[in-house]
């Protein structure tokens, strides 16, 4: 732990939510929840408009549906406009400092160490409090909220303290009166059952939890995370702030509506998911040893299997072969909810077998998507896919509805022509008359836009038969003026 509160972590507020509020502003204000829309969909992020009704992030969005009130916008993501966000404050925390660790797409710890900022608490709240205007005037109002202490775990606990739009700096000495009155939940390795176990031998504050001895500790948790819990309650955390983070895997999953039987359809799944994954891997420059899958039964008894090869692949047709073999050691016929294939022992080579390429008679049954950002069957749920690492950040909310075949990639492909076979709520069109709109909605037939953007007022809705030729999947708007 440092003598100063230079470590930053900066956490904008629910950022999915948030671009959306600024590319549509007919939801400015109001409730807006964005994830898997359809069936067993979750939710991604909601607004601090629907959270007043309970609605939380990884809630079922059928549960959300229900909490929420009638006027809630229920949405697809729209990862590249997400990503384009991120970039932004990316590169205003790379102004700040050269130390930046980008944790996830939308939060990141800075060091204030080599800038040679002022680190008093003044100092820091100064610098903090501008760049927190940075951020909101350079994103067109994404606002951010920061904690700043000395060490990361303070800093984090700090920027989620006062959301949205907080700022708490931890002065040096304090470390532990700020940090014991808080709930254990708090503490960032205290889940739901951490805590339940933790209220049932009458801990509920940091403070109850550095009272207990650490052999309870071991003994009530294990060695590992008893051990951690002794060291978070006292403050101890002397991970530095690293500015380049290795991808530890490389992965994407798919919740069906309905529990899959069908082996052929499970084999199908598997090829589109490990397509999706090798796209993936290559854009990164990355190859895996190790390809694993995920089974979720209906129950949610979740099942993984792994096989690491001795050269590392970035195939898509290998990976699928793997994951077939791996499937098969798999209790299928009761049905499947969840299905995931991911990559992993990464390295920035690949290796594959010499023969490899001659054994393609193995996919003949079931062939593999050609194109690693294609969706799923129209009709179906998209496949989700996520990458474990800031470098290469792409969060999963779950499923979301059907959409355009080209359309519905995070990568921001060129989306001219693309022929849609289904409309996703909230996603980005153009049509030849109207100009720039978003999807409200469709079925029947029919797709209902409204012709609004970040730089407009609130805009007329118009509603058009699906096919209409002049209407077409389109970018993320600009929010700011060219």
């Amino acid at each position: 732990m440092r003598g100063d509160p230079s470590i930053l972590h900066v956490d904008l507020d629910a950022m999915f939510a948030a671009v959306e509020q600024r590319d549509k502003p007919s939801l400015r204000g109001k409730p807006v929840v964005v994830g898997g829309v359809a069936g067993r969909g979750v939710v991604s992020t909601a607004s601090y408009e629907a959270r007043v009704f309970g609605v939380r992030s990884a809630m079922p969005m059928a549960q959300a549906r229900r909490l929420a009130p009638w006027n809630t916008a229920y949405l697809s993501p729209r990862f590249a406009a997400y990503k384009r966000t991120s970039e932004v404050v990316m590169r205003l925390l790379g102004e700040v400092s050269p130390l930046v660790e980008q944790v996830s797409i939308d939060e990141a710890y800075v060091d204030l160490a080599p800038t040679g900022a002022d680190p008093s608490v003044t100092g820091v709240t100064e610098l903090a409090r501008a760049l927190k205007a940075e951020i909101a005037a350079a994103t067109g109002g994404v606002t951010g909220s920061i904690g700043a202490a000395s060490s990361k775990l303070l800093a984090k606990i700090g920027s989620d303290l006062r959301k949205p739009d907080g700022l708490t700096v931890v002065p040096p000495g304090e470390e532990l009166a700020f940090l014991h009155p808080l709930p254990v939940s708090r503490l960032g390795g205290v889940g739901p059952a951490t805590e339940q176990r933790l209220h049932r031998s009458g801990v509920r504050t940091v403070g109850d939890l550095a009272a207990v001895p650490l052999e309870h500790l071991v003994d009530w948790f294990g060695q590992a995370h008893g051990t951690g819990l002794f060291r978070l309650a006292r403050a101890q955390d002397d991970r530095q702030v690293v500015s380049e983070r290795e991808a530890k895997s490389v992965s994407a999953e798919e919740t069906f509506d309905v529990d899959v039987t069908d082996p052929v359809r499970l084999r199908r799944e598997l090829d589109l998911l490990s397509a999706r994954v090798a796209g993936r891997l290559r854009s990164g420059g990355l190859a895996g040893r190790t390809v694993n899958i995920k089974v979720r039964h209906g129950d949610f008894t979740t099942v993984t299997r792994a096989f690491t090869r001795d050269h590392p692949t970035d195939d898509g047709r290998l990976v699928a072969q793997l994951a077939r073999r791996l499937l098969g050691e798999v209790d299928t016929s009761g049905g499947i909810r969840l299905l995931g294939v991911g990559v992993s022992t990464l390295a920035d080579f690949a290796q594959d077998d010499l023969f490899f390429e001659s054994r393609s008679d193995l996919f003949a049954a079931v062939p593999v998507a050609a194109d690693p950002d294609a969706s799923a069957v129209s009709g179906e749920p998209a496949a989700a896919a996520h990458v474990a690492a800031a470098t290469l950040p792409d969060p999963d909310p779950g499923p979301s509805a059907a959409g355009p075949s080209a359309g519905a990639s995070p990568g921001g492909a060129d989306l001219a022509g693309a022929e849609p076979v289904g409309w996703r709520p909230g996603q980005d069109v153009w049509h030849d008359d109207l100009g720039a709109g978003w999807v409200q909605g469709s079925g029947l037939g029919r797709v209902t836009v409204r012709f609004e953007g970040p730089r407009t007022g609130k805009g007329p809705v118009r509603t058009f038969a699906v096919g209409d030729p002049r209407l077409r999947a389109a970018e993320p708007p600009d929010w700011v003026e060219s």
